[in-house]
């Protein structure tokens, strides 16, 4: 991809937004990274007015056709786009980077020591900002030679889509954490947020299943050393051994991160916390049932 040369004075910033059908989202998200020296998004043919409202507000856009077996959105895109910065920050449709975030930024990748950063999300739910849902660390902001999306093994599943869903980019090098948060608030209302779940849920089950056949790796002394982050990850192996999890995360969620205190947003969400826990777990029973039916058939 050949983009033309950045106006002066922006941040030497490539943004990349991986969308699908986000016309309601993207001009907010846009906006909030206008002082980027560059903007990419990369879009699955939507079939409303997302790219020409990326190209309105000055992005390259590029459609990406998957082909069910090879890397996902965002994982292509670091591998074949010739973005013409140094540091990339991976922005989703329906997040905004406020002001503060935006001076963490543009210091990171001028003074900074580390190679990659992770960014804190708040999460807007039926109008109210969670404070249960943070902390939320992800690696967004990273140099992009140093920066791939993980494989874990699940690229190809059927029904998951064409973006990576809880993936995350590993950094060949330093990991930082900026203090300031992503603002994510999806305008598009509950209905999406329950559909992409859905399908989140498929890939969560075979991730399960990963990890339950899989040793944690790790021990106790070790674990501790770990930034919260990949504290983080290590925890997702530990959780998905055990026994009640819809009940459990409702209980961690509402009681032990405060979703109590969130009000009826929280409540609601940390419900839809513990069905999708369901969900997951509902899947892996299909399954391994379908396992257990081929075996008995060859």
């Amino acid at each position: 991809m050949s983009v033309a040369a950045g106006s002066a004075g922006r941040v030497p910033l490539t943004v990349l937004l991986p969308v699908l059908n986000e016309e309601k989202n993207l001009p907010a998200a846009l906006e909030s990274v206008r002082w980027a020296d560059e903007l990419v998004v990369v879009d699955s043919h939507s079939t409303d007015r997302t790219a020409a409202v990326a190209e309105a507000h000055g992005a390259e856009v590029v459609q990406f056709t998957y082909d069910g077996i090879g890397p996902k959105k965002k994982g292509w895109a670091l591998q074949n786009l010739a973005f013409r910065n140094e540091w990339v920050l991976i922005l989703d449709a329906d997040e905004r980077v406020t002001e503060e975030l935006r001076g963490e930024i543009e210091q990171a990748i001028t003074t900074g020591t580390a190679d990659g950063y992770c960014l804190d999300r708040e999460f807007v739910f039926m109008g109210r900002s969670l404070r249960c849902f943070r902390p939320n660390w992800n690696v967004r902001l990273f140099r992009h030679r140093l920066g791939r999306m993980e494989d874990m093994g699940l690229t190809n599943l059927p029904g998951t889509g064409d973006n990576e869903i809880h993936e995350h980019v590993r950094v060949d090098g330093e990991l930082g954490f900026l203090k300031k948060p992503l603002l994510h608030d999806d305008y598009r209302g509950i209905t999406p947020w329950i559909d992409r779940h859905n399908r989140y849920a498929t890939w969560e089950a075979h991730l399960y299943m990963k990890f339950q056949d899989e040793p944690i790796g790790i021990s106790p002394m070790q674990f501790l050393r770990l930034d919260p982050f990949r504290r983080k990850r290590v925890l997702r192996r530990v959780w998905a051994r055990l026994p009640f999890r819809p009940f459990l995360r409702f209980v961690v969620w509402y009681f032990f991160r405060l979703g109590i205190l969130d009000g009826r947003q929280g409540y609601v969400f940390c419900l839809l916390m513990a069905w999708y826990e369901l969900l997951v777990g509902l899947k892996i029973d299909e399954l391994k049932k379908a396992q257990e039916a081929t075996s008995v058939a060859q």
